[in-house]
């Protein structure tokens, strides 16, 4: 057992919650409003460089894999690596405030993101390795992050009410200084993390964390859960495609100032399920667990789908977003601590990372906004039974397949004490 883990040793726990409520607020300060100041009335730029910018922690998420997560996991101390990305991605993010043209926009945006999206599992690794009991205690330190997006995100949006046009624009800036200012704090903040130096690799792995990380999607528990992530990950991202414009339309008739606030209901129900996580997690069991989470999603948009009129209803359904987050994505994250050995942990993250803020975000892309062209009538009316309908059947398969098809070994009950010590094959969760 390791001195992280040692009973004798009191576990950071706020130290690491406060990392969290940082580290998201970073994310939560920018993403909700970049896009209008991207657009007509702001910096004016062209769908398809909205696009490109909007791709950058996609790309981010892909080039983590072979080079950020390899450094965090064998070259350096995980806190060193936070504090330098989040000075130099701080630095970049900042830099936006002043940018005008899209080459240099989006240059400063790709140069964030590619320092950000990995410090986002490198967060998760930090986390784990000090908590003293994972499944019990990660769900209340990630809450943090929750906190932190909302801290960012609701002032910023409410400070905006009432201005328009070149008004709106120039306070829509504002976004870049608090991401940016915010970013340099958690990198001052990183140099007093819990020490988390980087693991050598084992005995016949190779120096490359990324490649022993991927060889281990060769178990068939692992491959079952890659692949439901990666639906899971197109589901939870065509949510944040396709409701805003739903609960705007006239079937819904939410009034537009209201459509965040009705959205961030979920995120408040998502702190709420996040301090329970840890009991719930003990009593049902990982499995059971994430297929909650996946039919939260099937239960939200089978709402959409069938009861648009009920604006009641919608509203209140909002609150599913806080299981469907933290009951499969939260819950995924400890069970990959869990499951692949010590010294390719980060880059395991990054591997899952990969599906849920990369190629699961393009896809939803993809697959929705075409859909939803192809179900507008010439009125401009959604066909949104048609289109929900599809996330709905989604998430009711990838819950069939890790129902019939993700058996992992049952053997981990003990595998957080033994897997800093043992650096072989996964360990089973029960």
């Amino acid at each position: 057992m390791t001195a992280a883990h040692a009973p004798s040793a009191k576990a950071p726990t706020f130290r690491l919650w406060l990392m969290m409520v940082l580290e998201f607020a970073i994310w939560g300060a920018w993403l909700p409003l970049i896009w209008g100041y991207m657009g007509k009335d702001g910096l004016a730029f062209s769908d398809s460089q909205i696009a490109w910018v909007g791709s950058a922690f996609a790309i981010a998420s892909i080039v983590g894999i072979f080079f950020s997560s390899q450094f965090a996991d064998r070259t350096f101390a995980a806190e060193k690596f936070m504090a330098f990305s989040h000075l130099v991605g701080g630095l970049a993010i900042l830099g936006m405030y002043w940018a005008k043209d899209f080459p240099t926009f989006f240059g400063l945006m790709l140069v964030h993101a590619l320092l950000y999206v990995p410090t986002i599992s490198v967060s998760n690794s930090i986390a784990f390795t000090h908590l003293h009991d994972a499944q019990k205690e990660f769900g209340l330190v990630r809450m943090g992050g929750t906190i932190g997006w909302i801290l960012a995100a609701w002032p910023l949006y409410f400070v905006l009410q009432g201005k328009e046009g070149v008004e709106a624009v120039a306070a829509s800036r504002n976004i870049f200084l608090v991401s940016g200012v915010t970013s340099l704090a958690l990198a001052a903040y990183s140099l007093i993390l819990p020490h988390t130096p980087p693991k050598k690799a084992s005995a016949g792995a190779g120096g490359l964390a990324w490649l022993k990380a991927t060889g281990f999607l060769a178990q068939p528990f692992l491959l079952v859960l890659f692949v439901v992530t990666f639906v899971d990950a197109v589901i939870h991202n065509g949510y944040f495609v396709m409701a805003g414009g739903f609960l705007a339309s006239s079937k819904v008739g939410i009034k537009p100032e209201w459509i965040m606030p009705v959205m961030s209901i979920g995120q408040v129900a998502e702190i709420l399920t996040m301090a329970v996580l840890g009991g719930v997690l003990a009593k049902l069991g990982w499995k059971v667990t994430m297929i909650l989470g996946i039919l939260g999603h099937a239960a939200r948009f089978g709402v959409f789908a069938l009861m648009p009129d009920h604006q009641g209803v919608i509203i209140a359904v909002q609150v599913l977003h806080g299981i469907c987050y933290a009951f499969f994505f939260a819950t995924l994250y400890i069970f990959i601590d869990a499951a692949f050995p010590k010294d390719v942990r980060s880059s395991a993250q990054s591997l899952f990372n990969l599906l849920v803020l990369g190629l699961g975000d393009l896809a939803a892309k993809w697959l929705f906004i075409p859909l939803q062209t192809k179900l507008t009538g010439s009125d401009g009316a959604v066909d949104y039974r048609s289109l929900f309908l599809v996330p709905t059947f989604m998430a009711l398969a990838a819950a069939v397949l890790l129902a019939v098809a993700f058996w992992p070994p049952a053997s981990l009950a003990t595998a957080a004490d033994t897997k800093d010590d043992l650096e072989t094959e996964p360990q089973a969760i029960t």
